[in-house]
């Protein structure tokens, strides 16, 4: 609370200073930060001012994309300054938004969910399944949203529209646009390379894109962090098979995390037709694969022997989209857009896992396949939009596992993570939403939601853990609805507040999966789950100052009710069972009751000069668990934030220079024996931890830019909070884009 106090006193002098410095200069300045104008296309699934917008929202462009020249769309959400992003693997990244994270949020791309039957609510790195690299934006919808996008979605909402095909115009037979870049980076020796090829006619446009990275194993800062005396998450020794024996093997570099790389491919393909001028028609492929992918924190685990896991990765992560729209434009009709779309979802996941010392290797597979439909209208007059929609998904899953003598090959049966038998998950809802334009000063906002959520599971085999049942199933009614208020005083202040509230049905992983959290403790199912329901309450203020300054404050209060929490449970009547090889002490997901969340965002953006531009933002969340008794930390809480960055451009040049900060997170504050993963963090918590990076380009020629940077340029040694590998030390940046 110091460090935020010292914070928010920073930023009121910067306000004064960019205040003072705009009187002096308001003359010579032609630039304008005109943010209550930015369009924002996510909130209602169509362009809309945010004037108009009463929930946060934080977009991140095109410019933004290709300077940050991030590895995955993990660390670019990561460098928005507002989300908190966590790490048990390099190939991962779990992105926390207002203290909800993985099956909390809802992850959208070009529309369609990503958030399907098995999104876990610990840690998820299905976001790393997108490339940023073909990404024209990302809209990050901060607070429940389920009105629009429906279950999950108590936190927020990370939506990412990839590029679309582009037209030629009415004076050119084609439009044919190339973009290409190749990146190294030296922390992992990451070698990416990128082509996208756009081709358009006057009724039919195609963009086709290509990504490829390969990472070898990270290497951690090695410098001493300030905020902690000692050095952690090093990497003394690791396990190799040597002449058929598992051995310890000194790592001649401790800073380097050995058994952390991996590589990624990516391909998207779209085709968009125009029909005539009010229909059009869109197609989009994307397909992802990966290397296998170490967990790195499990690797790292010990036991007597040394290590506890000789093997312990993901299969490669497959994703396959296959979606078409159809849209209609009309001004002149009773609903002046409508949009029509239907998809089509194939995911592979897969965990391997070996203990030291031992020939059986568990293989366990998720095959998932995902249908969706949705259908949208809008509606608008001189003072009102109206919006309303159908939607649908039907999940289904199919668990497979085996154990593999990796001397003999022979296999034998295995418990699977999910039911073995059949598997699904239905979701069928209508939404409505409005704006009412009352007057110049006064907008109203609402919108409701309502649906069935249906899910059913078949336990085929219970031989491993004599289950008392054989199916789970589950139907559940599940609604949700806003209402907001904005006032605009004036055309520099805007005024807003917003009740909303959202829900979390109970999928596969919820309700059925059997699973070890960490060493010791086996998670079983709980027929008896219910759906988690959050209601939130977010006032904003948003000023702007001579039109060259922006600055938003956000505090909000949610009421977490029914919260799915991990806790002691009996199987049978057992506390412990046998599992994978050790006796397990037995816990199961269950609704603890309540739960609050509240916290301050605050975002400032200036155009201080022609060149010279800054933003800064600060983050504070404070999330506990509700009991009769004390209270107690709930997880998933991240530590306080702030990002601090200048941006300065000049004729072919631009530079960027930014600070990420992360303050302590003391172990009293962690959810322990849960997903904070305490045991992966020092005897205190995670300590503090702030690191000075910088980015340049400069044009070489009309299609030609280099690009450059550093990462951690102090190499300091860090690790983020519940995260289980230490963060990239110092990472040297080099790329080559050609655009066309």
């Amino acid at each position: 609370m110091k460090f935020m106090k010292v914070a928010i006193s920073v930023l009121l002098i910067l306000i004064l200073k960019t205040h003072h410095l705009y009187a002096q200069e308001a003359d010579s300045i032609r630039k304008d930060v005109v943010d209550l104008e930015e369009v924002i296309i996510s909130v209602n699934k169509s362009e809309e001012s945010k004037k108009f917008v009463t929930q946060q929202i934080q977009v991140i462009n095109a410019r933004q994309i290709e300077s940050l020249q991030s590895q995955t769309t993990a660390d670019l959400i990561a460098n928005s300054g507002n989300v908190f992003v966590q790490k048990s693997q390099m190939g991962g990244g779990s992105p926390v938004i207002r203290g909800f994270e993985a099956s909390r949020i809802v992850l959208v791309v070009d529309g369609v969910r990503m958030n399907n039957i098995i999104y876990r609510s610990g840690h998820l790195q299905n976001i790393v399944t997108m490339d940023n690299s073909i990404l024209e934006r990302a809209e990050i919808l901060f607070g429940p949203s389920s009105t629009i996008y429906g279950s999950d979605a108590l936190g927020g909402v990370i939506h990412m529209f990839t590029k679309k095909p582009l037209f030629s115009g009415h004076e050119e037979k084609t439009k044919f646009k190339v973009n290409a870049f190749t990146r190294y980076g030296s922390a992992n020796n990451e070698m990416t390379g990128h082509l996208d090829v756009n081709v358009g006619g006057e009724k039919l446009a195609s963009l086709t894109s290509l990504t490829y990275s390969s990472f070898d194993d990270l290497k951690g800062g090695k410098n001493q962090n300030p905020f902690y005396v000692r050095s952690y998450g090093e990497r003394p020794y690791y396990v190799e098979r040597i002449n058929g024996v598992d051995s310890l093997v000194k790592n001649k570099d401790r800073y380097l995390q050995v058994q952390s790389g991996y590589s990624q491919y990516d391909l998207l393909q779209k085709l968009s037709f125009k029909q005539n001028e009010h229909l059009s028609h869109g197609l989009n492929i994307q397909f992802s694969n990966s290397s296998d992918v170490p967990r790195y924190d499990r690797l790292t685990d010990p036991d007597a022997n040394g290590l506890r896991f000789a093997e312990w990765y993901y299969g490669p992560q497959k994703r396959l989209l296959a979606g078409y729209e159809f849209k209609f434009l009309n001004h002149k009709a009773l609903f002046q857009t409508v949009q029509a779309g239907i998809n089509f979802q194939d995911i592979e996941e897969s965990r391997h896992t070996r203990r030291f010392g031992r020939n059986a290797l568990s293989h366990r597979t998720e095959n998932v396949n995902v249908y969706g439909v949705d259908l949208d209208f809008q509606r608008i007059t001189e003072k009102h939009k109206l919006r309303f929609g159908l939607e649908g998904q039907y999940n289904t899953l199919k668990s497979t596992a085996n154990e593999e003598n990796i001397l003999s090959g022979v296999t034998s049966a295995l418990d699977t993570r999910y039911p073995d038998g059949d598997n699904s998950m239905s979701d069928l809802a209508i939404y409505y939403s409005h704006t009412w334009k009352i007057n110049n000063e006064l907008t109203v906002t609402d919108g409701i939601r309502i649906g069935m959520v249906s899910l059913s599971s078949t336990f085929v085999d219970t031989s491993f853990f004599h289950l008392p049942y054989t199916k789970a199933e589950q139907s559940n009614v599940v609604y949700s609805g806003s209402l907001g208020l904005i006032h605009l005083p004036s055309d520099d202040l805007k005024l807003s507040l917003m009740v909303s509230s959202g829900f979390r049905a109970p999928n596969v992983d919820d309700l059925s999966k059997v699973f070890e959290s960490s060493p010791g403790l086996v998670i079983v199912p709980n027929a008896d789950l219910k759906p988690e329901k959050t209601v939130n309450t977010e006032f904003g203020i948003t000023k702007i100052f001579n039109r060259k300054t922006s600055w938003e404050n956000v505090v909000y209060y949610t009421h977490f009710i029914d919260a799915v929490v991990t806790d002691k449970f009996k199987l049978n009547g057992q506390d412990s069972i046998f599992y994978d090889g050790a006796m397990s002490q037995v816990l199961a997901n269950q609704n603890a009751g309540e739960a609050y969340i509240y916290g301050l965002s605050s975002n400032l953006k200036s155009q201080c000069t022609d060149n010279l531009s800054l933003n800064f933002s600060l983050n504070y969340t404070y999330g506990r668990v509700k009991t009769d008794s004390s209270d107690y930390p709930l997880d998933h809480i991240p530590p306080f934030m702030m990002r601090l960055q200048l941006s300065y451009v000049y004729e072919k040049f631009n530079a960027d220079f930014f600070v990420n900060y992360n303050g302590w997170k003391k172990l009293k504050d962690y959810y322990l024996n849960g997903e904070d993963n305490e045991q992966y963090a020092t005897a205190e918590g995670m300590p503090a931890w702030f690191t000075l990076n910088f980015r340049a380009s400069y044009k070489l020629h009309k299609f030609v830019t280099l690009q450059a940077g550093v990462d951690n340029i102090f190499d300091t040694q860090y690790r983020t909070f519940a995260s289980g590998i230490n963060a990239p030390g110092r990472n040297v940046i080099a790329a080559l884009r050609f655009h066309y």
